[in-house]
């Protein structure tokens, strides 16, 4: 019998590793867990499902601790958790890798490991050295390399995310709660965390595994429960689940996935141009042009620069240097954030907590900050005003009307990104830069998001779309500019477009396979 068909088989008398029963949650009137009962078995890989709002993270916040349930009881290994006592669930030995970085910019990637825990020669000095060595050795195991000394914001968001799995593996965590880990990761990052995950099952570690992508969730859990509108729908052993099943009972009814009708554009006006984008230590000469209605994939592997070229396109790095066409007339670098918008470029940025939201304000005022006298009259905010605009703005996007009164940061993942990329096109931009708009997002908001692509290039919008999601990147986009470690390998068209012509320029490998 395998490890996965004996986690998934009966009970054998052992308690859970975790128990929940009659878990109540609700923020600012909106419940977000009904009642649920839910079981974690021991050394088992379980994930979580569901559309975004379903109640995933807060049911995995409140099992780490993070919050506090209204009601019902907390077991680890038989033993009842108190309520209000967040240190009782760590030392319950329960870690949690949020589904955004929990990091201190300020601080170094080492120190940010060993917050609370740092190695120490004599009180109060740190032994850095120590520090450093330790997280190089936690490093090699998920296989990435990270400088303990780099400042932890200078990071990009993916080394931030592994980042916070090195943490949370020198917890020494018996169970392992996992929200979103691979959001964002390139397919090496990826195939590092998936061989870390097997390496933690075989040191008896049960993982609670949160994810949109199915694919990675049928490769690597024993169970699957699937939850919607803060209630659990069923738990099966995956083997006895399809993908079909999960997405429908996710959404409650069948689901067809949409399909974009691309369009040859050879011959439409062009309404970009870019000639020797150069970020020092970043980018190095990129020429871009992008057509009036098309969808301009960016795709790359982690540290490419696809992040940067998008962020020196909308303004926001200061040290970007290049000429820049806007619809055939040249213009110079935007230089501020403020000036590309004037150009009519639109960015939706990859860091949706740090760069695209205002946590401590309600969703309409966010899907409402880049439009303001759309909601104002001398200097004031009428609320009939904010609340008809947020709700047309976030229409699109089948966000729930009554969220928009709940704060951005109380909100899932995937509601947060939908807010930014409504926030982004309510000012009507001609081309709009999104980068990752899918990481964190369910299948059935996915489709929608790709639909509302599609419908936007056939009226005229141009598209620079940037994700670690090669696929996706090939379904959506027209053209495909790759580039890798900031230069520009090459653009795919037509039957050229897809992943393995990607990776292969990626890796530097010719038609043949080997390398170039």
């Amino acid at each position: 019998m395998t490890q996965r068909d004996a986690v998934a088989g009966e009970d054998d008398g052992a308690p859970a590793a975790v128990r929940a029963a009659g878990i109540v949650k609700s923020f600012a009137g909106v419940q977000a867990l009904r009642a649920v009962d839910f079981d974690l078995l021991p050394m088992e890989v379980h994930a979580l499902v569901g559309e975004n709002g379903a109640g995933k993270s807060t049911l995995a916040k409140i099992i780490s601790g993070a919050y506090s349930a209204d009601d019902g009881t907390l077991w680890v290994n038989g033993a009842q958790l108190g309520k209000g006592n967040p240190r009782g669930h760590a030392a319950a030995g329960i870690a949690m890798v949020y589904q955004e970085p929990k990091l201190v910019p300020e601080l170094t990637a080492a120190a940010n490991v060993l917050l609370g825990k740092s190695v120490r020669r004599g009180r109060p000095f740190v032994a850095r050295r120590s520090g450093a060595a330790r997280l190089r050795r936690l490093a090699e195991t998920v296989g990435i390399d990270i400088d303990p000394n780099a400042r932890a914001g200078d990071l990009t968001l993916a080394k931030q995310r592994m980042l916070d799995v090195i943490r949370a593996l020198d917890s020494d965590a018996r169970v392992l709660i996992m929200d979103e880990p691979s959001a964002a990761l390139g397919p090496v990052e990826r195939d590092s965390l998936y061989r870390t995950m097997e390496r933690l099952r075989e040191r008896s570690v049960t993982i609670l595994y949160i994810s949109h992508d199915l694919d990675e969730v049928f490769r690597l859990a024993d169970r699957i429960t699937v939850m919607r509108d803060g209630a659990i729908v069923a738990t099966r052993a995956t083997s006895e689940w399809t993908k079909t099943a999960v997405v429908e009972a996710m959404l409650g009814r069948d689901f067809v996935v949409p399909k974009r009708h691309k369009v040859e554009r050879r011959e439409v006006e062009e309404v970009l141009r870019v000639e020797g984008l150069t970020v020092p230590g970043a980018l190095a000469g990129i020429d871009l042009t992008l057509r009036r209605g098309e969808v301009l994939g960016i795709a790359g592997l982690v540290g490419s620069g696809r992040s940067t070229l998008l962020r020196a396109l909308a303004g926001a790095e200061r040290r970007a240097y290049g000429r820049l066409a806007v619809e055939g007339r040249a213009v110079p670098w935007p230089r501020t954030v403020r000036r590309a918008v004037r150009y009519g470029l639109g960015f939706s940025p990859e860091d949706r907590r740090r760069y695209g939201l205002v946590l401590g304000m309600t969703g309409s005022l966010n899907v409402s900050l880049t439009n303001m006298n759309a909601v104002s009259a001398g200097g004031f905010i009428l609320p009939r005003k904010l609340a008809r605009h947020a709700r047309r703005a976030v229409t699109p996007f089948a966000f729930r009307p009554e969220r928009l009164r709940a704060l951005a940061g109380t909100l899932s993942g995937g509601n947060q990104q939908k807010l930014v990329v409504a926030k982004t096109l309510a000012r009507g931009p001609r081309i709009l830069l999104l980068d990752e708009p899918t990481a964190g997002i369910d299948v059935g908001a996915k489709a929608e998001m790709f639909g509302i692509i599609d419908t936007l290039a056939a009226e005229g919008l141009s598209v620079l779309f940037a994700s670690s999601e090669l696929e996706e990147v090939v379904e959506i986009s027209d053209r495909i500019l790759v580039i890798g470690r900031g230069r520009s390998l090459g653009v795919l068209e037509g039957p050229a477009c897809s992943v393995r012509e990607i990776l292969g320029l990626a890796f530097g490998v010719d038609q043949e396979g080997e390398a170039a």
